[in-house]
């Protein structure tokens, strides 16, 4: 049965998290099966499969692109074991409750319900599914029903989860929305928490926990050598703390406030590394290069130095963006 194989991989994975191969191997198999099921490798021909769906603030991803997530293998192995220790938490927590999953963007393999549902019984944990792309939701509804997992889903809701007004929104213990890429670039989750954590209860916690864009300079360990050191330099945007400014209902603002960093101290610089830092769940982190999403921007820093100063900021509007200011 499908739904044991995925549930003997799935915790394989959680069993293996150091071990890159067995990850890579469990995941491959698991890509295989959820391929053959939803047929994604047929639909996906059309242009309208590759490509990527505006929000009210930001871009979905299309159907081939948010199936292909499911293959950045740290990403994938740190989600499913930050997800299920936080669901045994809030069972700790809640020892009498249903652990209530909303899933925000959850693409055309809704992962993170697919490889964690088995491991519970429906009993325990129960997800609502959004998704702003109907092929997606299409995809994730038939694979669903393939693994035997209807009991595990509330509701599928079809809209954007940039304004989507969440019915019964104070039941959910934990919001999940992996809509981010490195630098935050594009994709939904600011605008995504913005919108829908004012509308949770205070104690519904947030997979991942937050995304932190952070600039570093890097600078020769001894004068006159190539060796370098870094030293951390601004951090551009807490996205947890950018997001707490909205207690309520306010809209969503065009640009979060600049950030500017001083090149022109006593020390000559190579580059500047701009990170994208993702905290998944407790000691649970996606770090550089782990993932797609953690992939370094590193520029080069030319003397002489033509503006002492630069400074970033964070777009929301017209377009989701860290943009340099002239």
């Amino acid at each position: 049965m499908l739904r044991s194989t995925i549930k003997t991989l799935s915790t394989t994975i959680l069993n293996n998290q150091s071990n890159f191969d067995t990850i890579k191997n469990s995941i491959d198999e698991i890509h295989k099966h959820y391929l053959e099921t939803t047929n994604i490798g047929d639909l996906g021909e059309g242009m309208q499969h590759m490509a990527a769906v505006p929000t009210a603030s930001g871009m979905a991803l299309s159907l081939n692109h948010a199936a292909a997530c499911l293959l950045d293998y740290r990403r994938t192995a740190k989600f499913l074991d930050g997800m299920v220790a936080l669901i045994r938490e809030k069972q700790q927590q809640f020892p009498n409750e249903t652990i209530n999953i909303f899933y925000a963007g959850c693409g055309p393999y809704a992962p993170f319900v697919t490889l964690v549902a088995p491991l519970f019984d429906a009993s325990e944990v129960q997800f609502t599914l959004l998704e702003i792309n109907a092929a997606s939701i299409n995809a994730a509804e038939k694979l669903v029903k393939a693994l035997e997992l209807t009991d595990y889903i509330t509701e599928f809701h079809t809209s954007d989860a940039v304004t989507f007004q969440i019915p019964n929104a104070k039941k959910y213990h934990i919001l999940f929305s992996e809509t981010l890429d490195a630098l935050l670039y594009r994709e939904s989750y600011v605008p995504i928490l913005w919108n829908m954590l004012p509308q949770l209860s205070e104690n519904c916690s947030v997979i991942p926990n937050n995304v932190i864009v952070q600039a570093s300079l890097t600078f020769p360990q001894k004068e006159n050598e190539d060796t370098r050191k870094e030293k951390e330099a601004a951090t551009i945007i807490d996205v947890r703390e950018a997001v707490k400014a909205n207690g309520g209902n306010q809209e969503l603002p065009q640009t979060f406030a600049p950030t500017t960093i001083n090149l022109a101290d006593d020390q000559q610089y190579y580059t500047m590394i701009i990170d994208t830092k993702v905290h998944i769940y407790k000691d649970i982190w996606l770090y550089r290069n782990e993932s797609s999403l953690s992939i370094p921007l590193e520029m080069e820093i030319q003397y002489p130095l033509e503006a002492p100063k630069v400074t970033l900021y964070y777009q929301l509007k017209p377009s989701v963006e860290l943009k340099l200011q002239n």
